[in-house]
């Protein structure tokens, strides 16, 4: 490791409970240090990790992680953790192929790591469980759950902390993290209601005055009536009653990064009975002035020069996928005032940041509120609106009941632009989008497509957008295929095009991999093997007059995609073969029944046997087992 004097010397969380304040200042330096150097290397989120080095170096030396539940939500913060407990010369691994997780994952380390997550605000549901779980086995530890303010605009954050203050346990204790930021900038009331408590200097300076007369009018005896009389008075200046109202103890606001105050402060309230939350201000990126002056990016990040912060990229002449989307999005918005953009806290990462310079009364942040935003969309398109949802197809999960009853089930035409679809990479089985069409395509009444490139991701946007449908459209991460034309075309819903002419064997694919499937073809061409491709970008409903053509005249068919076999594409088509009593021999790619791990797409799909000369090995060889006559 680097010449780092504290952390060179820590090897366990344990060690550093002897430390003097000043050696865990340095320590947290050393690990702010170890974190920028790794992360410029792999990437990761490193704003939110370095913002609570402090907060985690008292937990730890407050809480015994092997005795109590430390349950960080999402895990985006947990990169000192992972340094404390055990990882530390694993850290060097972060994000990659084989390496350790960037999120929290119980595999990994089922001694420190309690709970998995990679969606945000589980946290606090989980935690209260485990609480639960142990007073049921009369186990012993504390239950911590620590949680960001963006997470808490969640509606699952409220959930849990409903039924905690219903259920009051003890030694359940709720840290909110505020540093004012999620991915992007937090909105809303609870946003606003966050930010009036920090800046309630009234409060801030009478809460400390009233607590030091409460103390010398009553004493310690009189510590209840005291603390009702408190709750009185926030009541009167502040809305930080909202927790106390709940059934929580307040306790805030705290500074985040002066390890004495947290400290004691969360030695004091290990003694308070009943749930207690603890407001916690950080700052994103603390310790490196790139992510301080611009959080934003330094959320979730790729390699970069750890001197000047900046992206190290290589070079690219097209845009990505989401940027190609956000595009087109603002050249429709631009002739139809009808047309607005919805996002659930992901404005930068769906490529709608300039549609909402462009469009400010048209854009719709809702927080990190999935469900909301598809209901949302839903009440914007009874009302004549053109709502375009921008969901990560990962995210998209969380919204399965709104997409279903509050959108299909009655016919609402809303278009989802699915991004993120298929592996991702290195955030790894939390953020893969391999399950949206499986679960989309069971619901009635929706179109589920997927472009094979740039200009046809234009044209299914136009056509979902005027369809008056539930119009789904799935790209993936990365460097939009091929090239755009000048404006759109509006295509025949259920049609799908053939890409190159063959003879007793189709390949049938869908997104990115109608490209691979190309390639695959030329493969087999070599050994003498003629494939027809065809372009499946309409994954439901489906070509049903040309499929049942293709069906007539091959004997082999071939299917490709970048979601899960079990009730995906390849599934469809199966079933419709078995329906119609044809009896085709059917082989299919996908992603198999398990979770997929982390790692750069590409070693994924090696792994996967998904390159195209893998595809084609294996289809040679069904075609030879079969006796297959080679066209030469």
């Amino acid at each position: 490791m680097n010449n780092f004097k504290i952390l060179n010397q820590i090897n366990n969380y344990k060690d550093i409970k002897t430390l003097s304040y000043d050696q865990l200042r340095e320590l947290a330096t050393d690990i702010r240090e170890y974190i920028i150097d790794i992360t410029s290397k792999n990437g990761g989120h490193i704003g939110p990790s370095l913002g609570v080095v402090e907060l985690t170096l008292a937990l730890l030396r407050v809480f015994d992680p092997e005795v109590d539940r430390i349950v960080w939500d999402i895990g985006h913060q947990a990169y000192a953790y992972k340094i404390l407990t055990d990882r530390k010369e694993q850290f060097k691994t972060l994000r990659q192929y084989k390496g350790i997780s960037g999120f929290l994952k119980i595999k990994e380390c089922p001694k420190y790591d309690h709970f998995g997550a990679g969606h945000s605000s589980t946290s606090i549901s989980a935690t209260l469980g485990m609480r639960i779980g142990k007073d049921l086995l009369k186990k012993d530890g504390y239950a911590v759950a620590i949680i960001g303010d963006g997470s808490m605009t969640a509606g699952q954050a409220f959930e849990g902390l409903n039924n905690a203050g219903w259920l009051d346990p003890s030694k359940f204790i709720v840290i909110l993290n505020d540093n004012q930021m999620s991915i992007s900038p937090n909105v809303g009331a609870i946003y606003r209601y966050f930010n009036k408590i920090i800046t309630n200097e009234a409060y801030i300076k009478s809460r400390q005055k009233l607590k030091d007369l409460l103390k010398k009018m009553f004493g310690e005896s009189s510590a209840k009536f005291a603390r009702k009389l408190e709750e009185f008075a926030k009541g009167l200046i502040t809305p930080g009653v909202l927790f106390e109202e709940l059934g929580f103890t307040y306790i805030g606001t705290i500074d985040g990064h002066n390890l004495k105050d947290l400290e004691e402060t969360l030695e004091k309230i290990k003694t308070i009975r009943g749930p207690v939350l603890v407001h916690v201000i950080t700052q994103k990126g603390r310790g490196f002035k790139p992510a301080e002056d611009n959080p934003t990016p330094f959320h979730g990040i790729s390699p970069f020069d750890k001197i000047t912060g900046t992206p190290i990229k290589k070079a690219i002449t097209k845009p990505n996928w989401s940027k190609a989307f956000g595009e087109a999005l603002i050249e429709l918005a631009e002739k139809d005032e009808k047309i607005v953009a919805i996002t659930p806290a992901m404005r930068e990462g769906s490529g709608l940041t300039e549609f909402s310079k462009r469009f400010p009364d048209r854009f719709f942040d809702v927080g990190i509120a999935e469900q909301h935003a598809s209901t949302f969309a839903g009440g914007l398109a009874r009302e004549g609106i053109i709502p375009v949802v921008s969901y990560y197809s990962t995210f998209l999960q969380r919204a399965y009941d709104q997409v279903i009853h509050d959108i299909a089930l009655q016919e609402l035409p809303v278009v989802f632009a699915i991004d993120r679809a298929g592996l991702v990479g290195e955030d790894g089985p939390t953020h893969h989008g391999v399950f949206d069409i499986a679960f989309l395509r069971t619901v009635p009444n929706i179109v589920i497509t997927a472009p094979k490139d740039w200009q046809e991701l234009r044209d299914l946007l136009y056509t979902g957008i005027y369809s008056g449908k539930v119009f789904a459209i799935r790209y993936p991460r990365g460097t939009v295929i091929g090239e755009k034309k000048e404006g759109f075309n509006k295509l025949k819903i259920g049609s799908w095009e053939v890409l190159k002419e063959g003879k007793d064997l189709v390949i049938l694919a869908v997104g990115k991999y109608v490209k691979k499937a190309l390639e695959t073809a030329d493969i087999l061409n070599k050994y003498g093997f003629k494939p027809t491709v065809v372009n499946a970008r309409f994954i439901k409903p489906m070509d049903y007059k040309l499929l049942d053509e293709l069906l007539k005249i091959n004997e082999y068919i071939i299917t490709m995609e970048d979601g899960v076999l079990k009730g995906g594409f390849g599934s469809g088509v199966v079933e419709y073969i078995t329906d119609n009593l044809y009896f085709n021999k059917v082989l299919r790619f996908g992603i198999p029944d398990r979770f997929i791990e982390h790692g750069k797409i590409e070693l994924l799909e090696k792994d996967l046997g998904l390159l195209p000369e893998q595809m084609a090995e294996k289809i040679k060889k069904m075609l030879l087992n079969s006796n297959y006559k080679v066209v030469c």
